[in-house]
């Protein structure tokens, strides 16, 4: 079955930004052109006149981000989702797609997924690897799939690190799109009682149930659904967490309150630092006091309670 490649050309002031914002539609890698530093690069290793002629034609003022689509996704999907943050982000962009022959790029990506360590307690450890040393840390065992969720970008990371600091023994966790899984499994390994994952993609909710079986994990300790937040979800937790996107998080500030107790705290991440003031103008809005911000590569993490 044939993939799909989506091509992103912006301005190469953007390329950061834009790759930050590609890499939340697909949970493998991204490949970005940008040839702003050519010369720089290749003068450490050889003289200028050995770059291939076609790299030298290169339009350095551009840089284009490739994502790569599964047979079992809706590019479309992506397509409309990329034109939306490109222009809430205010950058200029063309996007172009094309069927992709004979590539397996569901599992070539791998290649550039590696065991890493996260905070002070976690230890992340692709299913494929088996050469790696946990340092003594908690081991979450990951099978990505086609969910987004390695833990390795940085919306993922910030949200690991700040549930290592927020769960508690017998907190109850509900993960708000939990993609992967990655979240809800943390919490457990942190300590947790319980974790509850909902999301509306029915590959992350299949892959999200495979992973949480993998680490030991099942109802009723650990459940996912599939579905909206409101329709699917009953009850009130101790921490929940999203890891969405601006737009999703202002939404859920009117209503999220509903499944918080009276102590509970509500931790948001997948904020590019752009929309900062839009979103601490919701948690204003709907009583939501910021207890902390954390910040990595442009993306924020915040922790908040009810007023």
């Amino acid at each position: 079955m044939d993939w799909t490649e989506i091509a992103i050309t912006v301005d190469a002031q953007d390329i950061d930004r834009a790759g930050d914002i590609a890499h939340m539609t697909v949970p493998y890698g991204i490949y970005i052109e940008d040839y702003r530093t050519l010369e720089e690069e290749t003068m450490e290793i050889a003289r200028i006149n050995l770059i291939d002629e076609e790299l030298l034609k290169k339009d350095r003022t551009k840089g284009i981000v490739h994502i790569y689509i599964s047979p079992q996704e809706n590019p479309n999907e992506a397509v409309s989702f990329l034109e939306e943050r490109f222009c809430a982000e205010n950058i200029k962009h063309e996007i172009v797609s094309n069927v992709c022959k004979n590539e397996d790029w569901e599992n070539n990506w791998k290649q550039f997924f590696k065991p890493f360590s996260v905070g002070e307690k976690l230890f992340i450890r692709p299913t494929w690897e088996n050469d790696y040393n946990t340092q003594d840390r908690k081991v979450l065992h990951i099978e990505p799939g086609l969910a987004f969720g390695t833990g390795g970008h940085s919306t993922t990371k910030l949200c690991l690190e700040t549930l290592e600091d927020y769960v508690k023994p017998q907190s109850t966790i509900l993960d708000i799109g939990c993609g992967s899984g990655i979240l809800s499994i943390a919490s457990l390994l942190f300590g947790a009682k319980s974790a509850l994952g909902v999301d509306i993609d029915k590959y992350a909710v299949q892959t999200a149930i495979e992973n949480g079986e993998v680490n030991g994990f099942s109802k009723p300790e650990y459940e996912i659904l599939c579905g909206n937040l409101t329709d699917k979800v009953n009850g009130k937790f101790d921490v929940i967490v999203a890891n969405i996107v601006a737009d999703i998080i202002i939404n859920f500030c009117e209503y999220v309150s509903t499944f918080m107790k009276s102590d509970a705290v509500f931790i948001t991440s997948g904020i590019i630092d752009s929309r900062e003031d839009d979103v601490l103008e919701a948690f204003k809005k709907y009583d939501f006091k910021v207890l902390e911000r954390r910040e990595d590569s442009g993306w924020l993490c915040f922790v908040t309670k009810v007023l």
